[in-house]
């Protein structure tokens, strides 16, 4: 008798563990601990799609998370240049993350690199023909989020730009003879292109040592370049602008500064003498697309 009522007590005890599990109301386990998933929502600067807009299926970037109390490192954190890769709606890795408790800062970069050495001064380089694919390339993208604790809803990351961008208008000036041709070649001379990147603070500081090099503008539409530039100060007066057109070179020489996350536009008017060429400064923008 004393064993069939302490089966009948299992039986009862079972049916209730077993009810408690299948209620709405019970807290979902994401992994047999009872931790919870890490899910991540990424947003462009312009907010729409990175062919230099906004990001595309198959973009992939570099994600870090380390304890708040502690430094970012190149390795050990709790997640280490994780690559999460854009399906078309939204961003995984290729296995799942779970929350610890604890309080969180989560770094994440754009376009990933396979091999990070370190993230105070990660060197990098943007790309001296930014024709086609060189430009989405060199456009650094970067995102954190401090103070994060264990969540089941989706961290949001707002990507912004870290390095410069300029956009150069060719317009027609009154004795210019003809259109201005669609196959113009625009350069952006005495930049330096190398640098270094700090993956904690999101900054870019040109490469004191670096050499100036010619970067090769990408085409965006009739009459409008647009070339991806590290920050850096141009103190005096260089051959800065060159627009080649039906084999004749209109120079422009000047000082300039580009902004770190500024997209600078200036506007090249062409006359028919190309040493007459003459430039209009046009606004600057933030979160550009």
């Amino acid at each position: 008798m004393h064993n069939i009522k302490s089966s009948a007590s299992v039986l009862l005890l079972a049916t209730v563990l077993a009810s408690c599990t299948d209620s709405p109301n019970a807290p979902a386990s994401t992994d047999t601990n009872g931790k919870t998933e890490m899910k991540f929502t990424l947003s462009h600067p312009s907010q729409t799609r990175a062919t230099d807009t906004a990001f595309e299926k198959g973009d992939a970037v570099g994600l870090y998370v380390a304890e708040a109390s502690t430094p970012l490192e190149p390795s050990g954190n709790i997640v280490n240049n994780e690559r999460l890769v854009y399906s078309g709606s939204d961003w995984a890795a290729g296995r799942k993350l779970f929350w610890d408790n604890g309080s969180y800062n989560v770094y994440a970069y754009y376009p990933r690199m396979d091999h990070v050495t370190s993230i105070t001064d990660l060197p990098l380089q943007v790309s001296e023909d930014q024709t086609s694919g060189g430009y989405e390339a060199s456009d650094l993208l970067y995102a954190s989020s401090v103070g994060v604790t264990a969540t089941a809803d989706p961290v949001a990351l707002q990507f912004r730009h870290i390095m410069s961008k300029l956009t150069i208008r060719l317009i027609k000036g009154e004795d210019y003879e003809g259109e201005i041709p669609t196959d113009a070649v625009v350069y952006v001379h005495n930049t330096v292109t190398d640098a270094t990147v700090d993956l904690a603070a999101g900054v870019v500081t040109r490469d004191p040592r670096g050499v100036r090099h010619t970067v090769t503008a990408r085409r965006n539409g009739q009459a409008n370049y647009s070339a991806i530039v590290v920050p850096q100060r141009l103190d005096n007066r260089v051959p800065l602008i060159e627009i080649v057109a039906n084999g004749v070179s209109f120079l422009y020489e000047s000082k300039f500064q580009f902004k770190p996350g500024m997209h600078h536009i200036v506007s090249l008017v062409m006359d028919k003498n190309p040493e007459q060429v003459k430039i209009e400064i046009g606004g600057e923008i933030t979160d550009w697309n």
